[in-house]
């Protein structure tokens, strides 16, 4: 199998390159900033992985299209690359929100249609999308964030019943709550830290926090494990929840209404200002 993957410069992209590759793969490993990838070509280098970086931006279509110059040599695509807004939503103005709708939303779209109408006519592919455990339940403060992902799991299931009849396959991969860069790249907007919602959203991640106790940061290799696995056995489902957390909250959601949900969530974090 041969395979792209956005966003593997760090985190779950770079794991699952180096994943794939060390299973036997081919891996087209892209991010928007090759310079980013000193990290993965000292592995690739120390390794012999049959791993070649490409540059991708994903809210660029020229760059996409550069990448994905022959969709035929791919047989699949790991769309992973994503960061995340976290403010309240009344602070979110049309360019923030769009800056993360670009990536989260179109970018993977950009990526889907380089490589659809040459898969349709071969009659197989595999498009793996990176969700969240925010892909179905919403936070305070990450509520574009959400969104994002609220509508990459739309797309995703429409995807499912418009392209399984030629042979292709979609998958989710939910994680929860990692240990990875990508917290290190949130973005948040000007004067958030002076706004009236500041004090109240550290308070709430604090509350967040406090679940996991003394326990260690959970392993990304997990998502990275995943992502690999949703693109190899055909017998994976649409979705697959990696984390106790992203397990235990989906659990919870699917058992009654969303005021049942809002009222075990609160009592869960102590959480009733």
């Amino acid at each position: 199998m041969k395979v792209l993957i956005t966003g593997s410069n760090s985190g779950f992209g770079l794991l699952s390159a180096l994943g794939f590759a060390r299973a036997g793969h081919e891996v087209v490993a892209t991010m928007r900033n090759p310079a980013k990838g000193d990290g993965l070509r000292a592995v690739i280098a120390a390794e012999g992985l049959p791993i070649e970086i490409r540059q991708l931006d994903v809210t660029d279509e020229a760059s996409v299209a550069s990448a994905i110059a022959d969709p035929a040599e791919l047989d699949a695509v790991v769309n992973n690359a994503g960061f995340e807004v976290q403010s309240a939503m009344e602070l979110v103005d049309d360019e923030l929100l769009d800056r993360q709708l670009d990536t989260n939303v179109r970018g993977p779209m950009r990526v889907i249609r380089a490589v659809l109408p040459t898969w349709r006519q071969r009659g197989s592919g595999v498009i793996v999308n990176v969700s969240s455990v925010a892909g179905f339940v919403a936070v305070p403060y990450g509520g574009a964030y959400a969104a994002s992902k609220h509508a990459l799991e739309a797309m995703t299931e429409a995807l499912h019943y418009e392209v399984s009849t030629y042979g292709l396959r979609v998958a989710l991969v939910e994680p929860g709550r990692f240990d990875t860069a990508f917290h290190a790249n949130i973005v948040t907007p000007s004067g958030w830290e002076a706004s009236a919602y500041h004090e109240r959203a550290v308070r709430f991640r604090a509350a967040l926090l406090s679940l996991d106790g003394d326990a260690s940061p959970a392993d990304p290799q997990l998502v990275a494990d995943a992502i690999i696995l949703a693109a190899t056995d055909d017998a994976t489902p649409l979705r697959t929840l990696v984390g106790a957390d992203a397990q235990l909250i989906a659990s919870v959601r699917a058992q009654g209404s969303f005021e049942d949900f809002e009222t075990t969530m609160r009592a869960a974090l102590n959480w009733f200002d």
